[in-house]
């Protein structure tokens, strides 16, 4: 894909085939994050929606061992030929979020999810490419589940790095991750230029008060949150 669906082309580049969300503005967002993080060799990460796989190798190249997940087939595909081609040894799996790593945990998990408030959002999930940023209509349909299920995914000291837009209520996942007994903060933010597809649902989104009247850019942000020791 040539052009940022979300913002402006990223630095991370691995290959991403028609249909699979490509590195974007949020994927460098949360690597940075991810470099930040002291996480040491041989700690287990969780790439949950991992698309590309971008993040999965990022993680490991610093000598954790990684599963990454995705429910997307093309997905799977592309993660496991770019780990391939990165001589990174990477466990690749399908399945809706956290459903194939069921009863095991994890050091670090590492979500950019679908978050994109959507005007179709009570119309079915979406289909398609759609599927890598639709999220219902106000964008949680993925975010709330990350934040349920997620805690229990977490060993003592666990981390959880996820990015999404300020559309979709940071205040709300920080706010579901601490009722979880997480210690939870917002760690980095960015603001980007609309894509193509908030460009498209601009009016919506001011006619919902999502944004200010003369508000022309999207703020991303990542949430940290930390399952205490």
């Amino acid at each position: 894909m040539s052009d940022d669906v979300r913002g402006t082309r990223p630095r991370v580049n691995p290959l991403a085939p028609p249909g699979v969300y490509a590195p974007q503005e949020d994927t460098e967002l949360l690597a940075g994050a991810l470099s930040d993080e002291p996480v040491r060799p041989g700690s287990d990460v969780l790439d949950v929606g991992t698309g590309s796989g971008a993040l999965a190798l990022a993680a490991a190249r610093r000598g954790t061992r990684v599963t990454a997940v995705d429910v997307s087939w093309r997905a799977v595909c592309a993660t496991r030929l770019n780990a391939l081609m990165a001589g990174m040894p990477v466990q690749v799996r399908r399945g809706n979020l956290f459903t194939p790593v069921r009863g095991r945990t994890f050091d670090l998990i590492l979500a950019n999810p679908p978050y994109v408030p959507a005007p179709h959002g009570g119309a079915g999930p979406p289909r398609g490419a759609a599927r890598a940023w639709d999220a219902g209509h106000d964008g949680r349909l993925v975010l709330d589940r990350i934040c349920e299920e997620a805690p229990g995914l977490l060993r003592p000291g666990g981390v959880l790095l996820l990015v999404q837009s300020a559309l979709s209520g940071p205040e709300l996942t920080l706010g579901h991750l601490r009722t979880a007994g997480l210690k939870a903060a917002v760690t980095r933010r960015r603001h980007i230029t609309f894509g193509p597809v908030l460009r498209e649902r601009e009016r919506w989104l001011r006619e919902r008060n999502l944004l200010g009247p003369d508000e022309n850019r999207e703020e991303l942000v990542v949430v940290r949150a930390e399952q205490p020791v």
